[in-house]
């Protein structure tokens, strides 16, 4: 019954991934394509909104990176955001839970400086069909990806042998 339920649950996270337009199939990645290709790698994961929190994490990113040159081939680091945690990658609150809780756009300018070094970012599928999130809302940017559901994300990238941090 349990296995049932997952599989219903995938489904509808499935269907979820059909019905937004913003972001391409490639940028749509499900728990088997999760790879650790350098000898390094670490997931942050982010499940807060306060800007501030998140700033944090992204001077923490580029502290973790600058050790290793900011060098991908040295290092690769991820952010999985879910809950609140996604409110930076969405082209703008309205609509959300959060339409009254803004999110300064130098926050989300920060993770597109990263990714010019490799960071990606992963995008929860759960919290949007949750919330009733139109994956429209999701900004296109190459390094923003969408993974069927943030804590598994976070636990499968444990399990291939990357690092956690979570900031605060």
């Amino acid at each position: 019954e349990d296995r049932q339920r997952g599989r219903a649950a995938a489904q509808r996270g499935a269907g979820v991934v059909a019905a937004g337009t913003a972001l391409a199939q490639s940028q749509k990645l499900d728990l088997g394509a999760l790879k650790k290709e350098s000898d390094l790698a670490c997931a942050y994961h982010c499940d807060f909104g306060d800007p501030k929190r998140i700033m944090q994490m992204a001077t923490n990113i580029d502290n973790h990176l600058s050790v290793y040159d900011a060098d991908p081939f040295k290092i690769k680091i991820v952010v999985v955001a879910h809950g609140q945690g996604i409110k930076p990658f969405l082209n703008n609150l309205e609509g959300t839970p959060w339409t009254a809780d803004p999110m300064p756009p130098e926050v989300f300018n920060r993770f597109a400086d990263l990714a010019k070094v490799g960071v990606e970012v992963y995008l929860c599928q759960i919290t949007f069909r949750n919330n009733k999130i139109d994956l429209a809302k999701a900004r296109s940017d190459a390094f923003i990806k969408l993974v069927p559901s943030g804590v598994a994300t976070v636990a499968a990238l444990q399990g291939k042998g990357f690092a956690y941090v979570k900031v605060g």
